[in-house]
């Protein structure tokens, strides 16, 4: 699904209004009702219950009246607050007006001096209802509106929010001066950038993209170069396996890992290759751990190499893996595997020598800062997925600096080092040599502890082993560990998960994205 710019939205809706004929009521009216068919998925019916609207003069402000009529004709107890005087509306925001209060709806013209009016009814509230901002905000929220977005936020309820947060920028998910914190973002036709993207992913609650009759001619018609991964992307490029298969047809991952104290991420990348469907895998690993690998499933087989004398892999195992390697479909590099200097300069080079496709990740990453020349040396593809710490380190930079331009940031070093680059974090960012970038839209902050990015390494090698090309197998890999990960927090909550918990739910994630055969 592409992501587009407040500008690009623009376009559509003016483009479906003029070209197709579709009028601007008819995608405020269908707007608005996506909105309620949203809140009562999340919320149930809302008989009784009490609702407080904040809307702004707007698009944004009529789509909310539209979202309290029709709310009020489902008997809620529903108020609406303008942020500005009601002869201020035109155009649809006005008709809506009008068709809100010719059935009794209540409205409240905000003011400074009647704000203790809103904040009685928002205490009062079983929910808000934010259609203050749409994606036309530029400037920094101020006075009456910065004041009536803080009460909201004061009052605790659950807010849902209509097309973005008001307060975040369309484009860049930057805070302007203070921003809704939402429950639920209904956005309408396509994503927007400014709610993938870091601060504004923050604000936005759980992300509900609604269909309000922009036709697909137009949609067609915008650049792909940012899209946002969605379950049907993964059904059509997920594979069933054929009755005919066997083992050697799901490829051979070889998982070079470990070191002293850090074997279980090499388990856990291993494992998480093979749940992920390799056929085979092979975990390359300090011959002094090889007997003592923390519950280590049978099925994973072992290389034991030469070490260094902190149980780390020795640069005197270059030879026998580039050997090892011949045959194999691809390679995990990295995880728990130490930045020995051995075993840094081990790391570069298997990235010169290895003729097979190398997920890279942990200590292969802190292996190469101040050596990222080697890539260009590669002679097979190469992936790497680094947490913004670990990006920061790469290129030099502040983890500040890294989040405040993720895209940015992605892009310039794919375009600088032809690799495929999954920066890690929420709403995990796959940028790839083609020039295309995607937006992960699984996962949840339960993942935020050890080990999970072990277990992504391992799923993206084994993708790759099954036949996907990497860029591929990256972007299906975060998908599926994000999946894994929420169908683990809706079983044992988030708090508390463990990797391992994402690792025995990968089969149940890739079931549920194939759907029904």
């Amino acid at each position: 699904m592409i992501v587009v710019t407040a500008q690009e939205m623009q376009q559509l809706d003016r483009r479906t209004i003029e070209e197709f004929h579709i009028p601007a009521g008819t995608l405020m009216e269908n707007a608005g009702l996506r909105v309620v068919e949203e809140i009562e998925s999340a919320w149930g019916f809302l008989k009784g219950k009490v609702v407080t609207i904040a809307a702004g003069k707007g698009n944004n402000g009529g789509d909310g009246l539209v979202v309290a009529r029709l709310l009020l004709e489902r008997s809620a107890r529903v108020s609406v607050f303008l942020l500005t005087p009601s002869d201020q509306l035109t155009g649809e925001a006005w008709v809506n007006l009008e068709r809100f209060q010719k059935i009794s709806g209540r409205i409240h013209i905000l003011k400074e001096g009647t704000l203790g009016e809103l904040e009685r009814d928002l205490s009062q509230s079983d929910l808000i209802v934010d259609a203050l901002f749409g994606t036309g905000l530029s400037s920094p929220v101020t006075g009456l509106a910065a004041n009536v977005i803080a009460s909201i936020n004061a009052s605790g309820k659950p807010v849902v929010a209509v097309d973005l947060p008001s307060g975040i920028h369309t484009d860049t998910g930057r805070v302007m001066g203070i921003a809704v914190k939402a429950a639920m973002t209904v956005s309408f036709a396509l994503p927007k950038r400014g709610l993938l993207l870091y601060p504004g992913s923050d604000y936005t609650g759980r992300l509900k993209i609604v269909d309000i009759g922009i036709p697909q001619a137009l949609i067609r018609q915008l650049p792909a170069d940012l899209e946002w991964i969605t379950p049907a992307d993964v059904a059509d490029s997920l594979k069933r396996r054929p009755i005919s298969a066997h083992k050697g047809s799901f490829g051979h991952v070889l998982v070079i890992a470990g070191s002293g104290g850090k074997s279980g991420a090499a388990v856990m990348a291993s494992l998480s290759a093979l749940r992920a469907g390799a056929g085979l895998v092979t975990l390359a690993l300090p011959s002094g751990l090889e007997g003592t690998l923390p519950d280590r499933p049978n099925e994973i087989m072992t290389l034991p190499l030469p070490q260094t004398g902190d149980r780390s892999v020795g640069k005197a195992a270059l030879e026998p893996l580039i050997k090892f390697s011949q045959g194999k479909t691809v390679a995990a590099i990295g995880p728990g595997l130490s930045t020995h200097p051995e075993t840094a300069e081990l790391v570069r080079g298997l990235i010169a020598q290895l003729s097979i496709p190398m997920v890279i990740d942990a200590d292969g990453l802190n292996n190469l800062v101040g050596r990222l020349d080697l890539l260009k040396q590669a002679r097979a593809p190469i992936v790497l997925t680094p947490h913004p710490g670990e990006m920061a380190r790469l290129i030099g930079a502040a983890v500040p600096e890294v989040q405040s331009d993720r895209f940015g940031v992605a892009a310039e070093f794919v375009r600088r080092h032809s690799v495929t680059l999954v920066l890690k974090g929420a709403r995990t960012i796959v940028a790839s040599k083609s020039g295309t970038m995607t937006i992960n839209s699984t996962g949840n902050p339960g993942m935020a502890t050890a080990g999970t990015g072990d277990v992504l390494t391992g799923m993206i090698a084994g993708l790759i082993a099954q036949g996907h090309a990497p860029e591929q197998a990256a972007r299906l890999g975060v998908y599926l560990h994000g999946l894994a990960g929420d169908l683990a927090a809706a079983e044992i909550g988030e708090i508390g998960l463990l990797a391992g918990d994402l690792i025995h739910r990968i089969p149940a994630a890739i079931t549920k994205a194939l759907g029904p055969a």
